[in-house]
């Protein structure tokens, strides 16, 4: 039997998720409400101050009621950072929106501030903003939230990456009109499968949890005057999210201490991590790299050769212009070209899931830096 494969990041159970699935089950409250969605919102809402918190059954159901509570119709402009996965922006189609996408920065890999004049100027002030925190890594928040701010522009912020994250003080998930987090099972902590709206505004909120409960109306029968989605959290799923919250920080410090063994352990190697401006602190959520010209290789060259070595690494997300589903899309691109089709084509995510043992992250680096030897 061979050795065990190593996965990029899988779920990382703490102990104390099963005392709050037990007394779901003993209570019976398995349908998509209960104490235990009501506690994670309450914990969640603790942990991100001044939001109200929707918990969901995806964080795109979390995008794409941000998108409908931010107004976004048909034919609206939408800026929506390029370096992404799909379900950043996938929630603006929903809506029949007009996606034009900004490239990123190469202090962050995310979206650069200074594309969203220049994109207004060519494509007029857009109805809302999507803003990524990519791979845990914060945005310049403080820029993107006082552009947004002179113009009247909704500002969406897709935390699905980014919980326990850093900017200037403040965590992300607190930045945006609507916010979005992500509990999916390769997250910082999982659901299984789920998501959280957070709201600036409590009415925001309170229409949002309609939304994600078919639109019911507060009347003794079955009565719709809009369309509503089937979007709530499950009180099962929410009890392990519960059980997560108590684990979050030691989370956030195993994610830090990958990060710092990867430094330490590849120094050598012709590479570069992905940076993170003073002001913000990453969650580490994910390792990623950037491969040097002097390297020789290709990212697809690294990721098959870990493969074989039964480790799981990853592609760096491929940008949305150049998806085929978003091609005859806008992109603002920057004065240097496109630094997110260069991230791309030669960045790469290592494994760092928090349940790596040492002797895995051993095995990992010394797979990696035998590409050189």
């Amino acid at each position: 039997m061979g050795e065990k494969q190593i996965l990029l990041a899988s779920p990382h159970m703490g102990g104390g998720e099963k005392k709050y699935i037990d007394e779901a089950f003993q209570t019976n409250w398995i349908a998509p409400l209960g104490p235990n969605v009501n506690g994670f919102e309450r914990d969640l809402a603790g942990y991100i101050p001044g939001r109200f918190v929707v918990a969901l059954s995806a964080g795109t159901a979390a995008l794409h009621l941000a998108a409908v509570l931010s107004g976004v119709g048909t034919g609206d402009t939408v800026f929506c950072q390029d370096l992404t996965f799909s379900a950043s922006v996938n929630p603006m189609l929903y809506q029949q929106a007009r996606p034009v996408f900004l490239d990123s920065e190469r202090g962050s890999w995310n979206l650069d501030p200074d594309l969203i004049r220049r994109a207004i100027d060519q494509y007029g002030v857009p109805k809302a903003l999507v803003v990524v925190h990519l791979y845990g890594v914060p945005a310049q928040m403080d820029q993107i939230c006082a552009i947004c701010e002179e113009y009247g522009i909704t500002l969406i912020e897709d935390a699905a990456e980014a919980l326990g994250a850093v900017w200037q003080g403040q965590r992300c998930g607190s930045f945006g009109d609507f916010s979005a987090l992500s509990f999916n099972g390769n997250k910082i902590i999982t659901t299984s499968g789920g998501g959280a709206l957070l709201c600036r505004r409590e009415e925001d909120a309170k229409r949002g949890l309609k939304l994600a409960t078919q639109a019911r109306e507060p009347v003794a029968w079955y009565e719709h005057t809009e369309v509503g989605y089937n979007y709530r959290m499950s009180n099962l799923c929410a009890g392990i999210g519960r059980g997560q919250m108590e684990v979050l920080e030691e989370r956030l410090a195993q994610k830090k201490a990958i990060r710092e063994f990867y430094e330490n352990a590849l120094a050598d190697c012709p590479i570069t991590f992905q940076p993170c401006p003073p002001e913000g602190r990453s969650n580490h959520w994910l390792t990623a790299i950037c491969l040097r010209p002097d390297s020789g290789l290709t990212p697809a060259q690294v990721i098959q050769t870990l493969g074989e070595a039964g480790i799981e690494a990853r592609h760096i997300w491929k940008p949305m212009h150049l998806q085929p589903v978003y091609i005859e899309a806008p992109f603002v691109s920057s004065a240097e070209g496109s630094v997110g089709e260069d991230i791309f084509s030669t960045g790469l995510c290592l494994p760092s899931g928090t349940n790596l043992t040492r002797d895995e992250l051993e095995r990992v680096a010394d797979c990696f830096r035998g590409l050189w030897r």
